[in-house]
C-alpha cells in the first residue's frame, strides 16, 4: 500500500494497531466482569453503549469540524484508558456510576477512534485505492489488532484468576483492568508525540 510511505499515515496505522490491543479487553471480558461483579442484567446494561454510539455518531460532524483528525483520535484513545480506570475502581454499590459511565463512554471510544479513522483514510487515499485502503485499516484493527489483543487479554485475565480447589471462583478485576488502562495511556502519549497534525479535513 503506497500510502504507508507517508510518515503520518504510517504512524496512524501503527497507532491503530497498538490501541486495538487494549481495546480487545472490553469486547472479550466486560460482560463476564459485570456479571461476576454482581450487576443485574449486565448484557442489557451494556446495550447503553450502543445507544451512546448512535448519539455520538450524530454529533460527529460538529466535533470533527472543530477538533480535526489527530485530536479526535486522541480523545477516542484516551476514552478507552478512562473507561478501564472506571471499571477498575467502580463497584455495584456506591460507585456503580463508574460502571455506567464506562459503558456510556462507548460512543466516544468507538466513534472518535474507529469512525474518525475511516474518515481519515477516506480523505487520505486517492479514489483509485480508497476501497483497498479501507480494507487495509480494517485488517489492521479488526484483524491483527484484535487477534493480538485477545491473546494478550486472555493471558492477563488468566493470570489474575482466583482459584479455590483447582476451580476458578473469580478474578482480581482491578489489577486486570489497570493493565489495558496503562497500555492505552502509553499509546495515547506516544501517538500524541509522534503523529503530525492533519488539517481539519484530514489531509497533511
Amino acid at each position: 500500500l503506497r500510502l504507508m510511505k507517508d510518515p503520518s499515515f504510517a504512524i496512524f496505522i501503527l497507532g491503530s494497531l497498538l490501541i486495538c490491543i487494549p481495546l480487545a479487553f472490553y469486547y472479550s471480558f466486560t460482560n463476564p466482569f459485570l456479571n461476576e461483579s454482581g450487576m443485574v442484567n449486565a448484557a442489557g446494561k451494556m446495550s447503553m453503549g450502543q445507544v451512546s454510539e448512535v448519539l455520538f455518531m450524530l454529533v460527529m460532524p460538529f466535533f470533527f469540524a472543530r477538533l480535526g483528525v489527530k485530536k479526535m483520535l486522541l480523545v477516542g484513545m484516551a476514552a478507552w484508558a478512562t473507561r478501564y480506570v472506571l471499571f477498575a475502581f467502580g463497584n455495584t454499590g456506591p460507585m456503580v456510576w463508574m460502571f455506567y459511565l464506562g459503558i456510556l463512554l462507548h460512543g466516544i471510544c468507538y466513534d472518535f477512534f474507529f469512525v474518525t479513522g475511516q474518515l481519515y483514510v477516506d480523505k487520505k487515499a486517492p479514489e483509485a485505492i480508497r476501497a483497498n485502503a479501507q480494507g487495509f485499516i480494517g485488517l489492521v484493527t479488526y484483524g491483527a489488532g484484535m487477534i493480538i489483543g485477545n491473546l494478550v487479554a486472555g493471558k492477563v485475565v488468566d493470570h489474575y484468576q482466583i482459584m479455590e480447589a483447582e476451580k476458578v471462583v473469580g478474578h482480581f478485576w482491578r489489577q486486570t483492568w489497570l493493565i489495558p488502562a496503562v497500555m492505552a495511556g502509553v499509546i495515547v502519549v506516544l501517538f500524541a508525540l509522534a503523529c503530525r497534525e492533519p488539517d481539519k479535513n484530514g489531509a497533511k
